[in-house]
């Protein structure tokens, strides 16, 4: 499978994971998500790896900007995707896929753990 990385560009975060990713050898594409989108079928492909409340980023200017009505209707996997989907920079990022599990944010101990599994 290929190694996708989901952000946006200007993400401090997404930088470190390209940076890290090119540097370590690792062949990946990146996928922006605001330019590019983002399709129902993949969002509910990284539910089945990562729970909605870890993958809906909370802490984020995104979140904290929505309408008190909007962020109350978020209380399930299929209501985190339509707000997801609605607004892809309420993301945690960056999101890797096609390395073993679905994973969500960046450090660098947690890729190398990752890829040197993947092996």
């Amino acid at each position: 499978m290929t190694t996708t990385l989901y952000g946006i560009p200007n993400c401090d975060t997404v930088k470190k994971a390209r940076t890290w990713l090119a540097d370590n050898g690792h062949d990946f594409i990146f996928h922006d998500f605001k330019k590019q989108g983002l399709s129902r079928e993949l969002v509910q492909g990284w539910l089945k790896d990562v729970d909605w409340e870890t993958l809906v980023n909370r802490k984020g200017t995104t979140w904290r900007n929505l309408p008190d009505e909007r962020k109350a209707q978020v209380k399930d996997a299929d209501s985190a995707t339509d707000l997801m989907l609605e607004n892809p920079s309420v993301i945690k990022r960056p999101v890797l896929q096609g390395v073993g599990p679905v994973s969500v944010g960046f450090s660098s101990d947690a890729y190398a753990g990752k890829f040197e599994s993947a092996k």
